[in-house]
């Protein structure tokens, strides 16, 4: 098994989840964080006001899953639509993170567990 320290996560316009097999202790069995829950605006006084709101928060929540992605040398992103993409390109606008391998990954819902999976797969941590 690798002692890279990987990352994998499934995410959609509402919640990410994240597995990674590194923490303050170890590097070698990969486990759940708890999932990031993005922050839905409701109720604008203008569309343009809502656009920001919308826009305020994804970035919030990019940075929720940016903080439990530090220290990664290499990540599968997955899930519906093009927000993989959005975060991939947010992640590569951070210093931090301008020189990670990211792979692209699309797919439907899955439940925590099929998302642990599909991370070990990846990396042939099985």
């Amino acid at each position: 098994m690798s002692d890279k320290k990987l990352a994998g996560l499934w995410i959609d316009s509402h919640k990410a989840v994240v597995v990674k097999n590194h923490d303050a202790q170890n590097a070698f069995k990969f486990f759940l964080c708890s999932p990031v829950k993005a922050t839905i605006q409701h109720g604008n006084s203008s569309e343009n006001a809502g656009n920001n709101a919308e826009q305020t928060n994804k970035i919030k929540f990019f940075k929720e899953v940016e903080h439990l992605l530090t220290n990664s040398q290499e990540v599968l992103i997955t899930g519906p639509g093009t927000i993989q993409e959005e975060l991939k390109h947010y992640l590569h606008d951070t210093a931090q993170f301008k020189d990670l391998k990211i792979t692209l990954e699309t797919s439907q819902q899955m439940s925590d567990e099929q998302v642990l999976e599909t991370v070990k797969t990846h990396f042939n941590a099985n």
